[in-house]
C-alpha cells in the first residue's frame, strides 16, 4: 500500500506538481538527474465527474483538502537522509509554510491509502513557529496534527 500525506485547510490549497527540474521548458518531460525529476504532486478533494468535493479522510474539519504521496516521504524512524528524501520534504515544508501563512491553521495526516478513517494515533496542536527544520515533518503512521501561526 502507499503512504499518503493529507493537507486541509479552511482556504483552497494549490494543486499540481512541485519541484520538477526539467532540461528546459521546451522539453518539459526530459531531466538531467532523477533528483531534477523527484517532485511532489498534490491533488485536491474534487471529483469532477460528480461535480463535488469529497474528504479524505473523516478526522478532517476543512473542506479544501490535497494528498501526495512519494516514496522518499518517510515515516519517523524510517529517515534515511538522502538527497531525494531532503528534497521532497523541503518541498514539503515550503507548501505547509505557504499554506499556514494564507490561512492561518492547517490539519496534517498521514496514512496508508484506504486507511485514512482508522483512529489516530496520535494527535497534536503545534505552532509553525515550532517547525524548524523540514525533517520536524516527519510523522508517525496514522498521526494528525493541527499546525497554526
Amino acid at each position: 500500500m502507499t503512504q499518503y500525506i493529507y493537507i486541509a485547510s479552511p482556504m483552497r490549497l494549490p494543486t499540481g506538481s512541485f519541484g520538477l527540474n526539467p532540461v528546459s521548458p521546451e522539453q518539459p518531460n526530459v531531466f538531467k538527474t532523477e533528483l531534477d525529476f523527484t517532485h511532489l504532486y498534490f491533488e485536491n478533494n474534487y471529483n469532477s465527474e460528480k461535480k463535488a468535493r469529497f474528504t479524505y479522510s473523516a478526522h478532517f474539519s476543512f473542506k479544501h483538502q490535497v494528498a501526495a504521496s512519494h516514496n522518499f516521504l518517510p515515516l519517523k524512524y524510517q529517515v534515511n537522509g538522502n538527497s531525494m528524501e531532503e528534497k521532497c520534504l523541503t518541498l514539503l515544508y515550503s507548501y505547509l509554510e505557504e499554506a499556514v501563512q494564507a490561512s492561518g491553521i492547517i490539519e496534517y495526516f498521514t496514512s496508508l491509502n484506504g486507511k485514512e478513517y482508522l483512529p489516530i494515533s496520535h494527535k497534536r496542536s503545534i505552532r509553525w513557529a515550532d517547525i524548524k527544520t523540514s525533517y520536524d515533518l516527519v510523522m508517525e503512521d496514522l498521526e494528525f496534527w493541527e499546525i497554526t501561526l
